[in-house]
């Protein structure tokens, strides 16, 4: 016989196997009184099970996530769910009500961790959900975009070399997976720190909806969830996945000049060192230019977007692999799937074509 769930708590709501409720966690007071809080929807399966956190909007300007969790939600196989999904599509609503990556004071959040319960709002809102959301999961995906006026490829970034985590990395099903080293403050760090596996999933760009990385990032989750056993297998025949690609390394292209940027390539385009020309910066008559190239080759997995720019501000990340071919055709492949809509998890009345 299937074991039983046990029932979750957060922020002192109980919430039983079979239920699914929404929980207003509170953060503090601002200066206007009105509460700062963190809304957050927890699906209690009425099986045991792995209990997973999807967070989002930790930076409140990247989008992405938000409706990457909206469209999960919809996803009819959650009924069946097994163990407990702890979704937080809106971590720094403060941020996100304002159009900006930061909080009241300025911090950043996803530096902030493991925060404090008598620091900043910053700290505060970090210990929180550590200790309300991270310290009750067994595995976690946080969602991310670049920042503003920078583009990313959806890829997976991750500590590669511990297995469970790969393991998960290689079930969601990004074209492109970074070995990423974990950041001092960050929530990744803070997860690890206490044993729970954690993707990254970057793509699009802050204040942007991105719909090949939306679509991405709900089937790479639902994938993530079979993997663990939180959903049943999909039963489509001819179900395909990608098999994502390691990057061995990654280096920015920087401006070699000031002026007005034009950009020759897309994300996802494969670059030969010093032979592909990716872009040109010149002045606003056109009388001086300077071409742009790669010192090595490889795969851009982000660019700027802002088209004015200043000598040495970051213009391609450009991820480095043993066969930066074989990695193209990896993106390409990806872009195929992503236009089947037969594919789609969700209700596909209200999702643009592509």
């Amino acid at each position: 016989m299937p074991k039983r769930n046990q029932p979750i708590t957060i922020g002192g709501i109980e919430v039983a196997p079979g239920e699914r409720k929404t929980i207003d966690l509170a953060i503090g007071k601002l200066y206007t009184h009105s509460e700062l809080i963190m809304p957050v929807q927890v699906w209690c399966g009425r099986q045991s099970g792995p209990t997973l956190f999807i967070s989002a909007a930790i930076h409140g300007d990247e989008l992405n996530g938000v409706e990457i969790i909206r469209r999960l939600l919809k996803v009819k196989s959650l009924q069946r769910l097994k163990g407990t999904l702890i979704t937080v599509p809106i971590v720094n609503l403060h941020g996100f009500i304002n159009h900006s990556r930061y909080l009241p004071d300025r911090r950043d959040l996803n530096r902030s961790f493991p925060g404090s319960s008598s620091g900043s709002i910053a700290g505060r809102l970090a210990n929180i959900f550590l200790k309300e959301i991270v310290k009750k999961s067994t595995h976690g995906i946080d969602l991310h975009t670049g920042a503003i006026n920078r583009s990313n490829l959806p890829q997976i970034r991750a500590d590669l070399d511990h297995p469970e985590t790969r393991k998960m990395a290689e079930a969601f099903g990004a074209p492109l997976m970074l070995n990423s080293t974990l950041r001092d403050g960050s929530l990744r760090a803070a997860a690890v720190k206490k044993g729970i596996p954690i993707l990254l999933y970057e793509a699009g760009e802050a204040l942007r909806f991105d719909e090949v990385g939306i679509r991405a990032g709900v089937r790479g989750i639902i994938n993530v969830m079979r993997e663990l056993g939180m959903l049943s297998k999909s039963r489509r025949k001819q179900e395909r996945k990608i098999q994502p690609v390691l990057a061995r390394s990654s280096f920015w292209v920087r401006a070699p000049h000031s002026g007005i940027f034009r950009s020759l390539v897309n994300d996802g385009s494969r670059v030969h060192a010093n032979k592909t020309l990716i872009g040109v910066i010149s002045d606003p008559f056109g009388e001086s230019e300077v071409e742009i190239y790669s010192p090595n080759s490889g795969i851009v997995i982000g660019q700027m977007k802002m088209p004015l720019v200043n000598e040495g501000e970051a213009l391609y990340h450009i991820a480095r692999f043993a066969r930066s071919d074989i990695a193209e055709g990896k993106v390409e492949e990806f872009h195929e799937e992503i236009l089947d809509e037969s594919m789609l998890p969700y209700p596909t009345e209200d999702i643009p074509a592509l």
